[in-house]
């Protein structure tokens, strides 16, 4: 019996460090595709379109891992919330991991066009926003700090007060120059995806609360009181 529990506290193990680093690498994924932005970066944001696929191939590996635990082990309580955890939380990261190569494949067409130096700012310090946020519900994963995943989900609406600030701006410089239209474009695009990394961001937040807890947070999320435009 003690053989047994010991494998099973192997692979339980084993899925939680699959999952931090795939964590480490989707926090990676978002901050390089955010300077291959401002910094003009072809180099660097052909990396990140690259480096994706290793995302995929982890978040397929935790969820075929999870789903034979449980149908091995069949794990009950705080360990099968952690198991579950850990596949949600992996989805997630593996959303992540693809707004951050979206965003990459806009640095590519931003590089080609005239620098909008000003709105090019106000994206890096709304991606620093959200990489801040991402690395904060990853430290709270990582040891298992409930309170500092609450204040991740309570932060929720900074994010989406810079997308609404950003937005505006975009518009106010397509209308004044019809020159920037195109970039102006491609970089509401890439607020937008920033937009939705907080937004996973928020859900780890979430699972690990209920993970950790049993509780799920049945509150509504603090959110910005601007209108969004739902069609990007």
């Amino acid at each position: 019996m003690e053989h047994t529990v010991r494998a099973y506290d192997e692979e339980l193990d084993g899925i939680t460090a699959e999952l931090a680093r795939m964590g480490g690498l989707a926090e990676a994924e978002v901050a390089d595709s955010i300077r291959a932005i401002a910094k003009r970066d072809v180099v660097l944001a052909s990396s990140v379109i690259v480096r994706d696929e290793r995302l995929d191939g982890l978040e397929m590996d935790i969820e075929r891992k999870a789903v034979r635990l449980i149908a091995l082990r069949q794990p009950v309580a705080d360990d099968l919330r952690r198991t579950v955890a850990a596949m949600k939380i992996s989805m997630n990261l593996e959303r992540c991991g693809d707004l951050a190569k979206n965003i990459a494949k806009r640095a590519l067409v931003i590089a080609e066009s005239e620098p909008v130096t000003p709105l090019t700012s106000s994206i890096e310090r709304m991606g620093e926003l959200v990489t801040t946020r991402l690395k904060d519900v990853l430290d709270a994963l990582a040891s298992r700090d409930v309170e500092r995943a609450i204040t991740v989900w309570e932060q929720d609406h900074e994010v989406d007060e810079h997308y609404d600030a950003i937005f505006r701006e975009l518009l106010t410089y397509m209308m004044g120059d019809p020159r920037t239209i195109t970039a102006c474009a491609h970089l509401l695009f890439v607020a937008k995806n920033l937009e939705r990394i907080g937004d996973h961001a928020t859900n780890i937040a979430e699972i690990l609360h209920y993970e950790i807890t049993g509780v799920e947070l049945t509150d509504e999320r603090p959110k910005s009181d601007a209108l969004q435009p739902q069609s990007l």
